[in-house]
């Protein structure tokens, strides 16, 4: 017979909620992700408000902070009660069940055993329709914690996809589910299908007031050849009223006016949002997007100073903004620098800083192939490139940095022009699939 703490664990181990559902991140994506959450912002009524306390207060648990982890829970509820106006639902099932996780955890077995009793009620005075499946509510949220934190999105795709079958009518659920469409078909050879185009069009008339959804449903309109001038520049009226958030939409929208109307526009645009609060970390991170892409992907050969200036002073005001998350703005601060006429040594210097602090894997990787793009364009230093895409394939871990590495060394195998075409053919002989 179990005992009653293998029972208790065997419970618990049944639930539906952040701690049964695999979520196992890196510290860095933790953080990233705990950073990421807070520019969301608590303002306008956000729908998700009691999914995205939740979210927080599982990484807070990851991140060894079970304080933070239990004051997050609690919002949870004080939001779910709130948007949903009602003291209970089905909603609750898995915010309940994270706080039976974290009371186990924290060794109150009583108030563990008491919330593992309020998602029994809740379960059978909330029954799924069918046994087989979940409830409707437990989808649509496993759907966004997955939305949020992993990089699978057929996943998100299919939870949202079982909770609307089950549920339909749930405005915020179809736009989520049309977006998460979208994302999954972002690296599909033949892009958009028209099927997920209309589903998109359909969630825009369902949910008109969604901003961030409108800036990407015009750049999937504009990828097709539409003009959304008059649009966009309709949308970003309604933008620079709303609260400032990274629901906003500010930033899809950025993206829209610089690839389809103008870069200069763009930078315009996220200028005069600063201007309206210059204190907003993520107003800054929107204004030094587009002066990055402006540099690094304009067709002018040698970018303004002053533009070069205004990068480099938002990225360094960043890197002190997101202390959990600089590693990219740390390599994007190089970039710039290297453009620059004497910013040489400033890129070679954090460069090495980078090199020789103590990462994980992942970001190693990404660090390597990012370093690896830097010798061949900046330095004119081949061999030295080759070795980086090496090092970074060699990290036995899927992603695009490792693709987009080993894509460049079967390029210059191909050619048979490199002198160490022969080592690299071996080297990709024998490396090893994650």
């Amino acid at each position: 017979m179990m005992s009653a703490a293998q029972t208790l664990v065997s419970r618990l181990k049944a639930l539906q909620c952040h701690f049964t559902w695999d979520l196992d991140l890196s510290r860095s994506l933790l953080l990233r992700c705990r950073e990421n959450l807070l520019d969301i912002g608590t303002e306008n009524g956000n729908r998700w408000l009691g999914h995205i306390n939740n979210l927080r207060g599982f990484i807070q648990y990851k991140l060894g902070s079970n304080e933070d982890a239990q004051k997050f829970f609690n919002k949870a509820t004080e939001a779910f009660s709130r948007i949903r106006s009602a003291d209970e639902g089905p909603w609750l099932v898995v915010n309940y069940g994270n706080l039976a996780w974290l009371h186990h955890h924290l060794g109150d077995q009583a108030e563990s055993e008491a919330y593992l009793s309020k998602v029994d009620a809740l379960n059978k005075k909330y029954p799924s329709s069918s046994q087989e499946e979940l409830h409707p509510e437990t989808y649509a949220e496993k759907a966004y914690a997955l939305m949020t934190v992993s990089g699978d999105k057929t996943l998100v795709v299919d939870n949202f996809q079982r909770a609307i079958e089950m549920q339909p009518g749930i405005r915020e659920w179809n736009t989520s589910h049309a977006l998460a469409l979208m994302y999954a078909s972002k690296h599909s050879r033949t892009g958009l299908e028209d099927d997920i185009l209309e589903k998109m069009r359909i969630a825009q008339e369902q949910d008109p007031e969604n901003l961030y959804f409108a800036a990407h449903y015009l750049d999937q309109r504009a990828q097709r050849g539409e003009r959304i001038e008059a649009e966009a520049r309709e949308l970003a009226t309604k933008v620079l009223r709303s609260p400032v958030s990274s629901y906003s939409g500010l930033k899809p929208l950025l993206w829209v006016y610089t690839k389809y109307i103008s870069d200069d526009e763009a930078i315009d645009l996220a200028e005069e949002a600063l201007k309206s609060h210059p204190d907003e970390r993520y107003l800054k991170r929107c204004a030094t997007l587009c002066y990055k892409w402006k540099i690094m992907f304009s067709r002018e050969s040698c970018p303004k100073k002053s533009m070069i200036d205004r990068a480099i002073l938002l990225l360094e005001e960043l890197i002190a903004l997101y202390p959990d998350s600089s590693l990219m703005k740390k390599i994007d601060l190089a970039q710039i620098y290297a453009l620059s006429n004497d910013g040489q040594a400033k890129a070679d210097q954090i460069y090495q800083e980078l090199l020789e602090s103590d990462l994980e894997l992942a970001d190693k990787q990404m660090l390597y192939n990012k370093y690896a793009n830097y010798l061949h364009s900046q330095k004119d230093n081949s061999n030295m490139s080759i070795r980086y895409h090496m090092k970074t394939a060699e990290i036995p871990q899927q992603s695009f940095f490792r693709e987009a590495s080993i894509k460049v060394l079967e390029r210059i195998r191909d050619r048979r022009r490199d002198r160490m075409c022969r080592e690299i053919r071996e080297f990709l002989a024998n490396l090893q699939e994650p």
